[in-house]
Protein backbone atom coordinates (compact mmCIF):
# COMPACT_ATOMS: atom_id res chain seq x y z
CA UNK A 1 0.00 0.00 0.00
CA UNK A 2 1.54 3.66 -0.86
CA UNK A 3 2.38 5.48 2.11
CA UNK A 4 2.68 9.56 2.43
CA UNK A 5 0.78 11.87 0.55
CA UNK A 6 1.00 13.64 -3.03
CA UNK A 7 1.49 17.11 -3.80
CA UNK A 8 -1.52 17.79 -5.48
CA UNK A 9 0.16 21.79 -6.03
CA UNK A 10 2.60 23.86 -5.49
CA UNK A 11 2.27 27.69 -5.06
CA UNK A 12 4.40 30.10 -6.66
CA UNK A 13 6.79 32.03 -4.58
CA UNK A 14 6.48 29.70 -1.60
CA UNK A 15 8.81 27.77 0.61
CA UNK A 16 7.86 24.30 -1.18
CA UNK A 17 8.68 26.23 -4.98
CA UNK A 18 11.85 27.46 -3.50
CA UNK A 19 13.19 23.76 -1.92
CA UNK A 20 12.09 22.22 -5.63
CA UNK A 21 8.73 20.32 -4.42
CA UNK A 22 6.94 19.68 -7.46
CA UNK A 23 3.30 17.98 -8.12
CA UNK A 24 3.68 14.27 -7.98
CA UNK A 25 6.23 13.79 -5.08
CA UNK A 26 5.29 12.37 -1.87
CA UNK A 27 5.34 13.50 1.38
CA UNK A 28 6.21 10.61 3.63
CA UNK A 29 7.32 12.31 6.85
CA UNK A 30 7.82 14.89 9.39
CA UNK A 31 10.72 15.24 11.43
CA UNK A 32 10.86 11.66 11.04
CA UNK A 33 7.24 10.69 11.92
CA UNK A 34 5.61 9.13 9.21
CA UNK A 35 2.48 10.22 7.81
CA UNK A 36 -0.92 8.68 7.94
CA UNK A 37 -3.44 11.41 6.96
CA UNK A 38 -3.62 15.12 6.54
CA UNK A 39 -3.60 15.84 10.30
CA UNK A 40 -0.26 14.45 10.77
CA UNK A 41 0.79 16.85 7.89
CA UNK A 42 -0.81 19.86 9.10
CA UNK A 43 0.48 19.50 12.94
CA UNK A 44 3.82 18.44 11.77
CA UNK A 45 4.06 21.76 9.45
CA UNK A 46 3.08 23.97 12.47
CA UNK A 47 6.51 24.52 13.89
CA UNK A 48 8.58 27.04 12.55
CA UNK A 49 11.28 24.77 11.83
CA UNK A 50 10.78 21.11 10.82
CA UNK A 51 12.45 17.92 8.49
CA UNK A 52 10.02 16.69 5.24
CA UNK A 53 11.28 13.47 4.03
CA UNK A 54 9.84 13.56 -0.10
CA UNK A 55 10.12 10.85 -2.37
CA UNK A 56 11.00 12.16 -6.30
CA UNK A 57 8.85 10.60 -8.60
CA UNK A 58 11.36 8.68 -9.90
CA UNK A 59 12.09 6.99 -6.19
CA UNK A 60 14.60 9.30 -5.13
CA UNK A 61 14.23 10.60 -1.43
CA UNK A 62 14.95 14.11 -0.19
CA UNK A 63 15.70 15.24 3.39
CA UNK A 64 14.72 18.62 3.54
CA UNK A 65 15.22 21.26 6.65
CA UNK A 66 12.83 23.86 6.39
CA UNK A 67 12.89 27.08 8.41
CA UNK A 68 9.73 29.39 8.28
CA UNK A 69 9.52 32.68 9.31
CA UNK A 70 6.39 34.51 11.28
CA UNK A 71 3.17 34.39 9.05
CA UNK A 72 4.78 32.31 6.54
CA UNK A 73 3.68 28.88 4.87
CA UNK A 74 5.16 25.85 3.29
CA UNK A 75 3.08 26.57 0.20
CA UNK A 76 1.70 22.91 -1.09
CA UNK A 77 -1.06 21.24 -1.23
CA UNK A 78 -1.60 17.41 -1.15
CA UNK A 79 -4.26 15.70 -2.81
CA UNK A 80 -6.31 13.43 -0.49
CA UNK A 81 -6.57 13.44 2.94
CA UNK A 82 -4.67 9.77 3.29
CA UNK A 83 -3.17 7.33 1.64
CA UNK A 84 -5.66 4.97 2.19
CA UNK A 85 -8.20 7.72 0.68
CA UNK A 86 -11.72 8.74 2.49
CA UNK A 87 -13.25 7.20 5.20
CA UNK A 88 -16.66 6.60 3.34
CA UNK A 89 -20.74 6.80 4.59
CA UNK A 90 -22.03 3.53 6.51
CA UNK A 91 -25.43 5.30 6.62
CA UNK A 92 -28.34 4.51 4.32
CA UNK A 93 -30.72 7.30 4.54
CA UNK A 94 -33.56 7.44 2.89
CA UNK A 95 -33.05 10.88 1.78
CA UNK A 96 -29.48 10.86 0.85
CA UNK A 97 -29.27 13.36 -2.37
CA UNK A 98 -25.88 11.23 -3.47
CA UNK A 99 -28.92 8.38 -3.87
CA UNK A 100 -31.50 10.56 -5.77
CA UNK A 101 -28.64 11.58 -8.67
CA UNK A 102 -29.10 9.95 -12.11
CA UNK A 103 -26.66 7.57 -13.58
CA UNK A 104 -23.70 8.92 -16.04
CA UNK A 105 -22.62 11.88 -14.17
CA UNK A 106 -19.59 12.20 -13.19
CA UNK A 107 -17.73 10.07 -10.75
CA UNK A 108 -16.96 12.20 -7.95
CA UNK A 109 -20.51 12.95 -7.58
CA UNK A 110 -21.03 9.40 -6.34
CA UNK A 111 -18.67 9.25 -3.32
CA UNK A 112 -20.60 9.19 -0.34
CA UNK A 113 -17.67 10.53 2.09
CA UNK A 114 -17.95 10.98 5.59
CA UNK A 115 -14.55 11.97 6.72
CA UNK A 116 -13.54 13.96 9.96
CA UNK A 117 -10.77 15.17 8.60
CA UNK A 118 -12.49 16.51 5.58
CA UNK A 119 -14.67 18.34 8.29
CA UNK A 120 -11.95 19.91 10.12
CA UNK A 121 -10.09 20.81 6.51
CA UNK A 122 -13.15 21.94 4.62
CA UNK A 123 -15.95 22.32 6.64
CA UNK A 124 -17.99 18.75 4.81
CA UNK A 125 -20.50 17.91 7.06
CA UNK A 126 -20.57 14.19 8.63
CA UNK A 127 -22.47 12.12 11.03
CA UNK A 128 -20.23 10.94 13.22
CA UNK A 129 -21.49 7.16 12.81
CA UNK A 130 -18.34 6.14 11.25
CA UNK A 131 -15.92 6.75 13.93
CA UNK A 132 -14.06 4.15 16.11
CA UNK A 133 -13.31 4.79 19.66
CA UNK A 134 -9.66 5.50 18.63
CA UNK A 135 -10.91 8.46 15.94
CA UNK A 136 -12.92 10.05 18.96
CA UNK A 137 -10.10 9.55 21.47
CA UNK A 138 -7.60 11.40 19.00
CA UNK A 139 -10.56 14.66 17.98
CA UNK A 140 -10.39 15.37 21.73
CA UNK A 141 -6.82 14.67 22.62
CA UNK A 142 -5.65 16.51 19.34
CA UNK A 143 -8.96 19.29 19.79
CA UNK A 144 -9.58 18.66 16.15
CA UNK A 145 -11.84 21.76 15.84
CA UNK A 146 -14.15 22.95 14.43
CA UNK A 147 -16.07 20.33 13.20
CA UNK A 148 -19.44 20.28 11.19
CA UNK A 149 -22.21 17.63 11.98
CA UNK A 150 -25.18 16.16 10.30
CA UNK A 151 -27.26 15.53 13.56
CA UNK A 152 -30.96 15.18 11.97
CA UNK A 153 -32.22 14.22 15.21
CA UNK A 154 -31.32 14.08 19.01
CA UNK A 155 -33.95 11.32 20.06
CA UNK A 156 -31.13 8.25 19.42
CA UNK A 157 -34.45 5.71 17.74
CA UNK A 158 -35.46 8.44 14.99
CA UNK A 159 -31.98 9.57 14.06
CA UNK A 160 -31.22 5.45 13.80
CA UNK A 161 -34.45 5.23 11.93
CA UNK A 162 -33.82 7.90 9.94
CA UNK A 163 -30.07 6.89 8.91
CA UNK A 164 -30.81 3.15 8.91
CA UNK A 165 -27.90 2.54 11.15
CA UNK A 166 -27.73 1.57 14.76
CA UNK A 167 -24.76 3.42 15.55
CA UNK A 168 -26.34 6.46 14.72
CA UNK A 169 -27.76 6.87 18.07
CA UNK A 170 -24.76 7.61 19.76
CA UNK A 171 -24.50 11.32 18.50
CA UNK A 172 -25.80 12.61 22.27
CA UNK A 173 -22.90 10.76 24.14
CA UNK A 174 -20.60 12.13 21.10
CA UNK A 175 -21.79 15.20 21.05
CA UNK A 176 -21.26 15.58 25.16
CA UNK A 177 -17.37 14.26 24.74
CA UNK A 178 -16.64 17.13 22.02
CA UNK A 179 -18.06 19.51 24.69
CA UNK A 180 -16.33 18.44 27.45
CA UNK A 181 -13.20 18.96 25.40
CA UNK A 182 -13.73 22.24 24.35
CA UNK A 183 -14.69 20.93 20.67
CA UNK A 184 -16.86 23.65 18.54
CA UNK A 185 -19.07 22.39 16.53
CA UNK A 186 -20.89 23.63 13.89
CA UNK A 187 -24.65 21.37 13.03
CA UNK A 188 -27.39 20.60 10.22
CA UNK A 189 -30.45 19.47 10.58
CA UNK A 190 -32.30 17.85 7.14
CA UNK A 191 -35.53 18.61 8.14
CA UNK A 192 -38.68 16.02 6.82
CA UNK A 193 -42.22 16.36 6.87
CA UNK A 194 -43.69 13.78 9.96
CA UNK A 195 -40.43 12.10 10.20
CA UNK A 196 -38.02 15.04 12.28
CA UNK A 197 -40.32 17.85 12.17
CA UNK A 198 -42.77 18.90 15.18
CA UNK A 199 -41.31 17.61 18.54
CA UNK A 200 -38.38 16.09 17.22
CA UNK A 201 -37.25 19.13 16.07
CA UNK A 202 -38.02 21.35 19.17
CA UNK A 203 -36.15 18.38 21.05
CA UNK A 204 -33.08 18.49 18.26
CA UNK A 205 -32.72 22.26 18.58
CA UNK A 206 -33.11 22.44 22.14
CA UNK A 207 -30.28 19.74 23.14
CA UNK A 208 -28.74 21.14 20.90
CA UNK A 209 -28.57 24.62 22.48
CA UNK A 210 -27.89 23.81 25.81
CA UNK A 211 -24.58 22.37 24.83
CA UNK A 212 -23.62 26.00 23.76
CA UNK A 213 -20.58 27.22 23.10
CA UNK A 214 -19.18 23.87 21.98
CA UNK A 215 -22.66 23.61 19.52
CA UNK A 216 -21.77 27.18 17.97
CA UNK A 217 -24.14 27.15 14.94
CA UNK A 218 -27.79 25.06 14.53
CA UNK A 219 -28.77 25.12 10.52
CA UNK A 220 -32.41 23.85 9.46
CA UNK A 221 -32.69 22.89 5.49
CA UNK A 222 -35.50 20.94 3.73
CA UNK A 223 -35.65 17.83 2.39
CA UNK A 224 -34.20 18.11 -1.50
CA UNK A 225 -36.08 15.27 -3.62
CA UNK A 226 -35.07 14.90 -6.70
CA UNK A 227 -37.58 12.82 -9.67
CA UNK A 228 -35.10 9.74 -9.30
CA UNK A 229 -36.82 8.25 -5.96
CA UNK A 230 -38.51 5.20 -7.57
CA UNK A 231 -36.89 2.83 -5.62
CA UNK A 232 -36.66 4.76 -2.57
CA UNK A 233 -38.80 5.67 0.58
CA UNK A 234 -41.51 7.81 -0.18
CA UNK A 235 -40.84 11.47 0.69
CA UNK A 236 -42.45 14.70 0.38
CA UNK A 237 -41.49 18.25 1.05
CA UNK A 238 -43.33 20.84 2.69
CA UNK A 239 -46.23 22.89 1.91
CA UNK A 240 -45.73 26.91 2.14
CA UNK A 241 -48.64 26.83 5.49
CA UNK A 242 -45.95 24.16 7.12
CA UNK A 243 -43.06 26.36 6.30
CA UNK A 244 -44.78 29.58 7.66
CA UNK A 245 -45.16 28.04 10.97
CA UNK A 246 -41.87 26.25 11.18
CA UNK A 247 -40.65 30.06 10.65
CA UNK A 248 -43.14 31.43 13.29
CA UNK A 249 -41.29 28.78 15.56
CA UNK A 250 -38.10 30.09 14.55
CA UNK A 251 -38.16 33.35 15.61
CA UNK A 252 -39.32 32.81 19.31
CA UNK A 253 -36.25 30.40 19.46
CA UNK A 254 -34.12 32.82 17.77
CA UNK A 255 -35.03 35.25 20.37
CA UNK A 256 -34.34 32.76 23.50
CA UNK A 257 -31.06 31.83 22.53
CA UNK A 258 -30.19 35.60 21.68
CA UNK A 259 -31.56 36.48 25.14
CA UNK A 260 -29.67 33.46 27.22
CA UNK A 261 -26.37 33.54 24.80
CA UNK A 262 -25.83 36.85 22.83
CA UNK A 263 -26.13 34.35 19.56
CA UNK A 264 -29.58 33.53 17.69
CA UNK A 265 -27.63 29.88 17.47
CA UNK A 266 -30.67 28.35 14.87
CA UNK A 267 -30.50 29.64 11.44
CA UNK A 268 -32.95 28.30 8.63
CA UNK A 269 -31.87 28.05 5.20
CA UNK A 270 -33.46 30.72 2.57
CA UNK A 271 -35.71 28.05 1.28
CA UNK A 272 -38.00 28.23 3.89
CA UNK A 273 -37.85 31.94 3.59
CA UNK A 274 -38.91 31.47 -0.37
CA UNK A 275 -41.41 28.52 0.20
CA UNK A 276 -43.21 30.72 2.90
CA UNK A 277 -43.52 33.85 0.60
CA UNK A 278 -41.70 35.97 3.31
CA UNK A 279 -38.95 38.43 3.33
CA UNK A 280 -35.16 37.35 4.58
CA UNK A 281 -34.55 38.09 7.75
CA UNK A 282 -31.87 41.34 8.60
CA UNK A 283 -28.33 40.55 8.84
CA UNK A 284 -28.13 40.38 12.75
CA UNK A 285 -30.34 37.45 12.72
CA UNK A 286 -27.31 35.58 11.13
CA UNK A 287 -25.04 36.83 13.42
CA UNK A 288 -21.63 35.97 11.89
CA UNK A 289 -23.08 34.10 8.99
CA UNK A 290 -21.66 30.85 10.07
CA UNK A 291 -23.29 28.60 7.62
CA UNK A 292 -23.60 30.05 4.14
CA UNK A 293 -22.14 27.63 2.39
CA UNK A 294 -25.51 25.70 3.60
CA UNK A 295 -27.86 27.89 1.79
CA UNK A 296 -28.13 30.16 4.98
CA UNK A 297 -28.04 34.24 4.69
CA UNK A 298 -27.20 33.46 1.33
CA UNK A 299 -29.57 35.88 -0.03
CA UNK A 300 -29.64 38.17 2.95
CA UNK A 301 -25.84 38.65 2.46
CA UNK A 302 -26.32 38.99 -0.98
CA UNK A 303 -28.56 42.31 -0.45
CA UNK A 304 -26.36 43.86 1.85
CA UNK A 305 -23.51 44.22 -0.67
CA UNK A 306 -25.88 45.03 -3.61
CA UNK A 307 -26.86 47.78 -1.23
CA UNK A 308 -23.32 48.50 -0.15
CA UNK A 309 -22.45 49.58 -3.44
CA UNK A 310 -25.39 50.92 -4.72
CA UNK A 311 -24.57 54.39 -4.64
CA UNK A 312 -21.55 53.84 -6.46
CA UNK A 313 -23.27 52.56 -9.63
CA UNK A 314 -23.03 55.14 -12.64
CA UNK A 315 -26.07 56.25 -13.36
CA UNK A 316 -25.51 55.90 -17.77
CA UNK A 317 -23.34 53.04 -19.60
CA UNK A 318 -22.81 52.70 -23.07
CA UNK A 319 -24.99 50.40 -24.37
CA UNK A 320 -24.93 47.16 -23.16
CA UNK A 321 -26.71 43.82 -22.92
CA UNK A 322 -26.39 41.36 -20.34
CA UNK A 323 -28.42 38.37 -19.50
CA UNK A 324 -28.72 37.01 -15.58
CA UNK A 325 -29.35 33.30 -15.27
CA UNK A 326 -30.42 31.66 -11.92
CA UNK A 327 -32.99 28.87 -9.95
CA UNK A 328 -36.42 29.00 -9.47
CA UNK A 329 -35.78 29.86 -5.59
CA UNK A 330 -34.36 33.03 -6.41
CA UNK A 331 -36.92 34.62 -8.66
CA UNK A 332 -38.45 37.49 -7.12
CA UNK A 333 -34.83 37.95 -5.46
CA UNK A 334 -33.36 38.61 -8.90
CA UNK A 335 -36.56 39.90 -10.36
CA UNK A 336 -36.75 42.90 -7.63
CA UNK A 337 -32.92 43.87 -8.42
CA UNK A 338 -32.90 43.31 -12.00
CA UNK A 339 -35.82 46.31 -12.35
CA UNK A 340 -34.15 48.51 -10.01
CA UNK A 341 -30.93 47.89 -11.86
CA UNK A 342 -32.72 48.58 -15.47
CA UNK A 343 -34.23 52.11 -13.63
CA UNK A 344 -31.14 53.79 -12.37
CA UNK A 345 -28.74 53.10 -15.34
CA UNK A 346 -29.82 54.08 -18.49
CA UNK A 347 -28.21 52.17 -21.51
CA UNK A 348 -28.31 48.83 -19.73
CA UNK A 349 -30.62 46.32 -20.88
CA UNK A 350 -31.07 43.08 -18.20
CA UNK A 351 -32.69 39.91 -19.16
CA UNK A 352 -33.42 37.32 -16.38
CA UNK A 353 -33.46 34.01 -17.47
CA UNK A 354 -35.01 31.71 -14.66
CA UNK A 355 -34.07 27.95 -15.44
CA UNK A 356 -36.14 25.35 -14.73
CA UNK A 357 -34.56 21.99 -13.38
CA UNK A 358 -35.71 19.74 -16.00
CA UNK A 359 -32.90 17.23 -14.80
CA UNK A 360 -33.08 16.63 -11.41
CA UNK A 361 -37.13 17.74 -11.24
CA UNK A 362 -38.99 20.93 -10.42
CA UNK A 363 -39.21 20.52 -6.60
CA UNK A 364 -35.32 21.29 -7.16
CA UNK A 365 -34.89 25.21 -7.51
CA UNK A 366 -31.24 25.99 -6.01
CA UNK A 367 -29.39 27.95 -8.83
CA UNK A 368 -26.14 25.46 -7.42
CA UNK A 369 -28.24 21.97 -8.64
CA UNK A 370 -28.94 23.60 -12.23
CA UNK A 371 -26.69 22.13 -15.06
CA UNK A 372 -25.42 23.33 -18.57
CA UNK A 373 -27.83 21.28 -20.40
CA UNK A 374 -30.69 22.58 -19.22
CA UNK A 375 -29.63 26.21 -19.30
CA UNK A 376 -28.13 25.79 -23.17
CA UNK A 377 -31.75 24.17 -23.58
CA UNK A 378 -33.73 27.54 -22.25
CA UNK A 379 -31.20 30.16 -22.78
CA UNK A 380 -31.51 29.86 -26.76
CA UNK A 381 -29.02 31.82 -29.17
CA UNK A 382 -27.97 35.13 -26.81
CA UNK A 383 -26.41 36.29 -30.79
CA UNK A 384 -23.28 36.82 -29.29
CA UNK A 385 -24.01 38.78 -25.19
CA UNK A 386 -22.79 38.51 -22.21
CA UNK A 387 -24.13 36.16 -19.71
CA UNK A 388 -23.88 36.00 -16.00
CA UNK A 389 -23.14 32.39 -14.65
CA UNK A 390 -22.91 32.05 -10.76
CA UNK A 391 -20.21 30.19 -9.50
CA UNK A 392 -22.17 28.25 -7.57
CA UNK A 393 -23.40 26.57 -10.63
CA UNK A 394 -19.43 25.78 -11.18
CA UNK A 395 -17.35 22.57 -9.40
CA UNK A 396 -14.95 24.23 -6.74
CA UNK A 397 -12.31 25.38 -8.74
CA UNK A 398 -13.45 24.53 -12.30
CA UNK A 399 -15.66 25.68 -14.95
CA UNK A 400 -17.43 22.45 -15.08
CA UNK A 401 -21.30 22.29 -14.20
CA UNK A 402 -22.99 18.96 -12.72
CA UNK A 403 -23.38 17.40 -15.83
CA UNK A 404 -19.66 17.27 -16.27
CA UNK A 405 -20.30 19.94 -19.18
CA UNK A 406 -18.30 23.05 -19.49
CA UNK A 407 -18.15 26.75 -19.66
CA UNK A 408 -16.70 26.69 -23.15
CA UNK A 409 -19.27 24.24 -24.41
CA UNK A 410 -22.50 26.53 -23.00
CA UNK A 411 -20.88 29.68 -24.71
CA UNK A 412 -20.94 27.54 -28.09
CA UNK A 413 -24.22 26.20 -27.67
CA UNK A 414 -25.55 29.53 -26.93
CA UNK A 415 -23.57 31.67 -29.07
CA UNK A 416 -22.66 34.11 -25.84
CA UNK A 417 -20.10 35.09 -23.48
CA UNK A 418 -20.00 33.77 -19.90
CA UNK A 419 -19.30 35.65 -16.52
CA UNK A 420 -18.73 33.48 -13.80
CA UNK A 421 -19.71 35.67 -10.84
CA UNK A 422 -18.44 35.17 -7.75
CA UNK A 423 -21.09 34.02 -4.94
CA UNK A 424 -21.68 38.19 -3.96
CA UNK A 425 -23.63 41.02 -4.38
CA UNK A 426 -21.15 43.57 -5.46
CA UNK A 427 -19.49 41.01 -7.80
CA UNK A 428 -22.82 40.92 -9.62
CA UNK A 429 -23.00 44.40 -9.58
CA UNK A 430 -19.42 44.74 -11.07
CA UNK A 431 -20.47 41.79 -14.03
CA UNK A 432 -23.42 44.14 -14.38
CA UNK A 433 -21.97 46.95 -15.41
CA UNK A 434 -18.58 45.44 -17.01
CA UNK A 435 -16.27 47.08 -14.33
CA UNK A 436 -14.67 46.65 -10.60
CA UNK A 437 -16.53 49.06 -7.76
CA UNK A 438 -14.34 50.93 -4.87
CA UNK A 439 -15.80 50.12 -2.38
CA UNK A 440 -14.97 47.79 0.66
CA UNK A 441 -15.91 43.98 0.57
CA UNK A 442 -18.37 42.54 3.03
CA UNK A 443 -17.17 40.62 6.06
Amino acid sequence: MPKGLVVAAVHSGSIAEEMEIEVGDRVLAVNEEELNDIIDFQFGISEEEFMLLIEKEDGELWELDIEKGPGEFLGLEVETVSAEGLKKCVNNCSFCFVAQMPKGMRPSLYDKDDDYRLSLTQGSFITLSNLSEEDLSRITSLHLTPMYVSVHAWNPAVRTKLMKNPHAGKLPEQFKRFAEAGIAVHTQIVLIPEHNDGDVLKETIERLAELYPSVQSIAVVPVGLTRYREKLTSLRGFSADEARQILDQAEKWQKDFFTQTGRHLVYFSDEFYVLAGREFPESAVYDDFPQLENGVGMARKFITEIEAGWNLLPHEVSKRCVHLITGTAAHDLFEFWNNRLMDRISGLTLTMHVIQNDFFGLSVTAAGLLTARDIARQLGDLQGEEFLIPRTMLKADEDIFLDDMSVEWLEQKVNGKARIVENDGLAFLENVIGYSLEVERFE
